[in-house]
């Protein structure tokens, strides 16, 4: 459908973004709409050209290091020469003197509390309200329903209620009971009676008993305990009413009647514009705007259908306690709401800019996200601050950082908010910012409040960057490569460095199978372990199994350990993941295609038929993957490698392309996810009209002269055609 603009200055808007904005988003702000739309032009004008020649100057950056590398191609590489190369093209920054970071007015999410951060598309009301209300969870649901509690001897999950299965339940949380909050002189296993509060006072004797922090009773029986660990909260429900017995024919298996334990889990939660959806018009982007806005308000709300019934979900309320002392004291009941912005490269129709040209999609979000937030600060229903969140992905360099910087002093002159009230999230996943980390931070020293690492995008950014160098490892070998290892403890030492510990988040990427949590509990304890203060997660029970890990490791003794270690090298973190003479067999090249392959057009196909940009996409063995488009990006990069070196064909990679739209035509067909879209259409049999097997195929054919190996370009202009 062709946008329709109304003409206000030199700005040409979608009416449906001005609608918005004029009827909602303003209303309640002070802000007059003249003004905002007369100071947006002004501001517009004055940041596009300066975006543009950013764009520009990694192209050029990209050129020269391409022509270095063909110069090279029959050469050993020489680590110290190439580093050289690098710093006389400005690609990399000369780090100066240490410096500690200034931002000020951060919640106490992100300063004092370690735990998980979820990550959820801002085009979903219904999961972003899961997302939000992931603060509290439910242990017991967590635990019964995944795989962490094993289905032998009779412990299967099935329809309705197992008992033996609850047993194990109860048992799996009575050990964690004593782990994290432990009783003096006895074991929460071997108690046989309710604990009794008599004068506020608990009448069971921990061996921390500052780890007692409050409860609640109803009709003078108890129905809550409160504790902290690591600074996180847990929540121990009783149920004293017979309730349990009434409405379960098993009862309250627990003798002590715990019914459930409350586990804060989701400490924030990142509201995304970016990589988990697929918004390429003023239609999409309003979809997202108005549900952020929804949260700022507080009045989001959705309705649907489960098991015949309706239900309607919204924003939890605050969590309220008598303390230890017998006073009232509320907890915050939702996560702490960051937004991610879309990064610099991209370009939206909803805004033209005097010369017809569209205006950079990132500026338009950091006006329209910022202007939301305003609505929250009457009633600090986000933060308690009146801070702003914007997490900032795939900027280049330091330069880029210190535009970011730029747009939001615009924001806030706009708004009429104080200096540095926006803070700023740096993605740590572009090979240019990862080697030059210090001085993108110090760009935005008195905004930073996170970083992170995010292993898949920096991967394709590898890959790109470096596609003249030589054809890369396979793609599961990453993660074992010399350059992984050491851009990892990079992002933590650097973040220590300028005075992360107590103030700021340091961050770790996803896990990216929901249904493998026991997997999940074996392996994400690395995270804190490794000194992140958080660690992404793909759904609130994710969020609850991954607490844990938090109550097991205090994250910020870790990081003064970490603080003494020897700093990252930075010859290993350029160290190219390349193979000089590679000797794969014919089946290893043609399983690794097919694995690339299939999780390209798996992810595709739902961007593009659609709309849909993060579910989970189950992989070539079956396995539920939560895809977004760095997992294309980094796939579609490797293929693009192994044909320019000549590693497969052209012939070979789209006769695989095709059988695996098959595999995944079977797939989507069976999946219940996809109710609710568009009928599902198939790729197979009709490769030459499907927009979505032609995209696909346009990734990898066309993948190494994409900008940065960058995604959007191609899956824009293809869900346009197909919303046309």
């Amino acid at each position: 459908m062709k946008e329709k603009y109304i003409k206000i200055k030199n700005l040409s808007i979608s009416i449906k973004l001005l609608n918005f904005v004029n009827k909602e988003l303003l209303p309640g702000t002070n802000i007059k709409k003249e003004f905002f739309w007369s100071r947006l032009d002004k501001y517009f004008h004055e940041l596009a050209p300066k975006n543009k020649k950013l764009l520009e100057t990694r192209d050029k950056l990209q050129k020269k290091i391409d022509d270095w590398h063909k110069e090279k191609v029959s050469k050993k590489i020489n680590k110290n020469e190439y580093i050289n190369f690098l710093e006389k093209i400005g690609y990399l920054k000369k780090s100066t003197s240490n410096f500690k970071i200034k931002t000020k007015n951060v919640d106490t999410e992100i300063s004092s509390i370690c735990g998980p951060q979820l990550v959820c598309p801002v085009s979903n009301s219904r999961f972003l309200l899961n997302a939000a209300n992931a603060r509290w969870v439910s242990l017991y649901d967590s635990l019964y329903g995944t795989d962490v509690i094993p289905e032998t001897h009779g412990a299967l999950i099935g329809k309705t209620y197992n008992p033996i299965r609850g047993k194990k339940v109860i048992e799996y949380a009575r050990n964690l009971l004593d782990k994290y909050i432990p009783l003096k002189n006895n074991s929460w296993k071997k108690i046989d009676k309710i604990p009794e509060i008599n004068n506020h006072k608990l009448n069971i004797e921990l061996k921390n008993p500052k780890q007692f922090i409050g409860y609640n009773k109803k009709l003078n029986h108890l129905t809550s305990l409160l504790f902290k660990n690591n600074n996180l909260h847990i929540d121990i429900l009783f149920d004293q009413s017979g309730k349990m017995e009434i409405n379960n024919p098993d009862g309250n298996q627990d003798n002590i009647k715990i019914h459930d334990i409350i586990l804060e889990s989701a400490i924030s939660t990142i509201c995304d514009h970016e990589d988990s959806v697929a918004a390429v018009d003023a239609e999409d982007k309003v979809l997202g705007y108005r549900n952020w806005l929804g949260l700022m308000k507080g009045n989001l709300r959705t309705e649907f259908q489960k098991k015949g019934k309706k239900i309607i979900r919204k924003l939890n309320s605050d969590r309220s306690y008598i303390s230890a002392n017998g006073k009232k004291i509320k907890l915050h009941g939702r996560s702490l709401l960051l937004n991610r912005n879309v990064g610099h490269l991209m370009t939206n129709p909803a805004i033209l800019l005097k010369d017809g040209s569209e205006c950079p999609e990132g500026i338009i979000d950091a006006f329209i996200t910022s202007l939301a937030c305003i609505h929250d600060f009457k009633k600090k229903g986000n933060s308690r601050l009146n801070s702003i969140y914007i997490v900032k992905p795939k900027m280049h360099g330091p330069d880029e950082c210190a535009f970011t910087n730029l747009i939001f002093e615009k924001v806030e002159n706009l708004l009429n908010l104080k200096k540095f009230t926006i803070k700023c999230g740096i993605m740590d996943e572009e090979r240019r910012t990862s080697s030059n980390l210090k001085e993108c931070i110090r760009s935005l020293k008195n905004r930073v409040f996170f970083i992170n690492t995010g292993f898949l995008d920096r991967t394709g950014d590898e890959i790109h960057t470096s596609m003249e160098a030589g054809p890369m490892i396979k793609k599961g070998d990453m993660k074992s490569s010399v350059w992984i290892k050491a851009y990892e403890n990079n992002n933590v030492d650097i973040g220590l460095l300028c005075g992360f510990s107590g103030k700021c988040q340091i961050g770790k990427g996803m896990y990216a199978a929901p249904d493998l949590m026991n997997d999940m509990i074996k392996k994400k304890i690395a995270h804190p372990l490794s000194g992140a203060n958080c660690a992404w997660v793909p759904s609130p029970t994710a969020a609850a199994l991954h607490a844990l890990h938090y109550h097991e490791v205090d994250v910020f003794s870790k990081q003064k350990e970490l603080k003494k270690r020897k700093a990252s090298n930075l010859t290993n973190l350029l160290t190219m993941p390349i193979v000089k003479k590679p000797n794969w067999s014919t089946d290893e090249v043609t399983k690794e295609l097919k694995n690339n392959a299939q999780g390209i057009l798996g992810y595709v196909v739902r961007w593009i038929d659609q709309s849909v940009g993060c579910s989970k996409v189950p992989d070539i063995n079956g396995i539920g993957l939560m895809e977004d488009r760095a997992t294309l990006r980094i796939s579609s990069q490797h293929i693009a490698n192994w044909l320019h070196h000549g590693i497969c064909s052209k012939k070979q990679v789209l006769e695989i392309m095709k059988k695996m739209a098959k595999v995944v035509d079977n797939q989507n067909i069976k999946d219940p996810a996809l109710k609710g879209h568009s009928p599902y259409q198939t790729m197979s049999g009709n490769f030459d009209k499907s927009i979505a097997f032609k995209a696909a195929c346009e990734l990898v054919f066309h993948g190494r002269v994409q900008p940065s190996g960058y995604t959007e370009p191609i899956l824009h202009l293809n869900r346009l055609l197909k919303k046309t």
